[in-house]
């Protein structure tokens, strides 16, 4: 079995109190003017000589694989990293130092909004995607009817601008393009806690589904234990920004519910 993602030496840093930082482009400006020895260009000049106390590690030399096919799940304390991570296996934000290999389209189920326009329609959402994807219409047309069904919006709601949907049925969308889209790697935060339970269920079963069925790879974060154990067969820990633990998932579940316990 192929490795679908490999993660070296990753780390992430943020400073503290400037509005607006961590975007792609914010980290791409800074990171070249780090190259070229130049001041960061967002740093305020009376601030620059106070950076020391500024910086705040949100990862911190994270290594890990996951093979194609695999189920991974995410799991920690807020503030641990895990959303940080997700972003950057996401390609929203880049890293600070470290590399991350992916083989295959990315789908990603983030916050709720990541990735749709909240003024087109559902119907118009699904295409979108779609085509960041790099899929043709053709192969869209051919997920579309299940895509509406799994996400049980119909009617008049598809042709409806999305920003006029509630967060469940944003959320039910959202999940049904990530999994019915031809991405090689399915991406998932704690955003399914939106959903009801049922939902929850039926978004993991899917997530199983196109691991076992098509091979594809799924990274889950979510702080319900229950639910990684029902869809992951792996998992990683993490601590402070720091990978503390991997392994099957049974063992390091129990290790975080034995840190939990412990305070």
């Amino acid at each position: 079995m192929s490795v679908a993602v490999r993660v070296e030496h990753l780390s992430k840093e943020y400073r503290l109190g400037v509005i607006g930082n961590g975007s792609l482009y914010k980290d791409i400006q800074s990171w070249v003017a780090k190259k070229r020895g130049k001041p960061d260009p967002w740093v305020p000049i009376d601030e620059r000589s106070k950076i020391g106390r500024q910086h705040f590690w949100a990862l911190k030399d994270v290594s890990f694989e996951v093979e194609q096919g695999e189920r991974l799940g995410i799991i920690g304390r807020n503030g641990a990293g895990k959303s940080t991570l997700l972003k950057i296996l996401s390609r929203i934000t880049a890293p600070t130092s470290g590399v991350v290999k992916m083989k295959g389209r990315v789908g990603s189920l983030l916050e709720v909004g990541t990735g749709f326009h909240p003024e087109l329609t559902g119907r118009e959402n699904i295409y979108l995607n779609g085509a960041i994807l790099g899929m043709k219409k053709a192969d869209i047309d051919r997920n579309f009817d299940a895509i509406v069904a799994f996400s049980e919006i119909s009617g008049e709601f598809i042709d409806t601008p999305v920003k006029r949907y509630s967060s469940g049925m944003f959320v039910r969308l959202a999940f049904a393009v990530a999994a019915f889209l031809n991405s090689e790697i399915l991406i998932a935060d704690e955003v399914l806690a939106v959903g009801d339970q049922k939902f929850q269920e039926k978004c993991i079963g899917k997530m199983r589904d196109v691991s076992v069925n098509e091979g594809r790879t799924v990274l889950f974060v979510s702080h319900n234990l229950g639910a990684i154990r029902a869809l992951c067969q792996s998992g990683i820990l993490l601590e402070h920004g720091i990978l503390t633990m991997a392994g099957p998932v049974e063992e390091v579940t129990k290790r975080y519910e034995e840190e939990l316990a412990n305070g």
